[in-house]
């Protein structure tokens, strides 16, 4: 596919503070053993984007970590392949960009450099697996300057800030782009992922920076409505954004559904950096029922409804309920978790009880001692 991909590592970080404080929204643990940037890395390469670009602000050593080369999606190459951009600062200015037009500014080098005649722009702080193949088809075949991915959803499942809602006509051409507007029922939820020709995206981006303007979506794309064909691509399939800390620790449990995973992981191939890890022990009391453990672990307590990262370690006598458990985790006998999210590193010693609520689980900052 001829086609350049450009990945928003840092936009909703404000979103998510809990697990952004010490790295970016796309490089936030998900699922056991992913991160978000893979899946919109995953979808990029399956759908024959080979030449990557990742914008990144702060707090970014994580994701480099993880990312490396671009080895484990197959973009360590010599032409093309994964290009981390870090970020960039005028020499007039104190501080670094706040938008994406702001950052699409400082790589507007990188992007006029590159050969490839479409880009494909995402953000990073959503779970999905989209095959972009009939996106670009539908774009070329309507005629149209820029496709907009949307989907279906019920504004009762939506929080988080800057979340943009597309009117659309019977045709799915666009007739109005509102941004945090008051929403009942299902609405045309934009997926934060847009495809135009790599041309037209350096003209309108110089044009809305000369003229001043900040935001990408709702200044400069809503400002071409009446002047370029903007048209709406529906993705039917599994699409949750990482908007709360609740959505967090939603989506993750949701993974416990067997329909979920199917939609998730049933299609194309998600990739991830690869771990040799050994096999999780479970010892001779341990009770695992509808739970999601990875690698690594070693279980000698009781764990139900719950997703378990790689290497944590349930002490005897220790019950888990309806919690997300990171990387690296250490509880000790006789423990109770009911609704809680650990980040990596946490010891939570003998005897602790600890429990939040469905709507509102209890956080354990990483490298924390309870």
């Amino acid at each position: 596919m001829n086609a350049l991909g450009l990945i928003f590592s840092n936009i909703h970080d404000n979103n998510v503070p809990e697990l952004t404080m010490n790295r970016t929204v796309a490089a936030i643990p998900f699922g056991g053993r992913y991160r978000l940037i893979d899946f919109p890395l995953s979808a990029m390469v399956n759908s024959g984007i080979t030449h990557v670009g990742v914008i990144t602000k702060r707090n970014y050593r994580s994701l480099m970590d993880h990312v490396g080369s671009g080895k484990d999606w197959d973009l360590a190459r010599r032409n093309g392949g994964f290009v981390l951009l870090p970020p960039f600062g005028e020499k007039d200015s104190t501080s670094l960009y706040g938008t994406r037009l702001e950052a699409l500014k400082t790589v507007l080098g990188f992007i006029m450099r590159c050969n490839e005649k479409y880009i494909l722009l995402s953000d990073s702080n959503a779970v999905y697996s989209v095959d972009y193949t009939p996106m670009f088809r539908e774009h070329e075949i309507s005629g149209a300057d820029i496709t907009m991915l949307y989907c279906k959803k019920q504004s009762a499942d939506i929080s988080g800030t800057n979340n943009v809602v597309l009117k659309l006509d019977k045709d799915d051409n666009v007739k109005e782009i509102l941004t945090d507007p008051i929403m009942k029922g299902t609405v045309n939820l934009y997926g934060n992922i847009i495809l135009m020709k790599r041309d037209l995206l350096v003209s309108i981006v110089s044009d809305a920076v000369a003229h001043g303007q900040r935001h990408f979506i709702k200044d400069m794309i809503a400002g071409l409505l009446g002047d370029l064909k903007i048209k709406g691509y529906r993705h039917d399939g599994y699409f949750e954004e990482i908007s709360s800390l609740t959505r967090f620790y939603k989506v993750n449990l949701g993974l416990l559904d067997r329909k979920v995973m199917q939609k998730l992981f049933g299609g194309a191939e998600i990739y991830t950096k690869v771990k040799d890890s050994a096999p999780t022990v479970y010892g001779e009391n341990a009770v695992v029922k509808n739970s999601l453990i990875s690698d690594g672990c070693v279980i000698e307590g009781e764990v139900y409804n719950s997703v378990l990262y790689r290497g944590v370690k349930v002490g005897r006598g220790t019950v888990i309920r309806d919690s997300v458990i990171m990387k690296n985790t250490f509880t000790g006998e006789n423990v109770t978790l009911n609704c809680v999210v650990t980040d990596k590193n946490v010891v939570v010693k003998d005897k602790r009880v600890l429990s939040g609520a469905d709507t509102h689980p209890f956080y354990i900052a990483k490298d924390t001692i309870v």
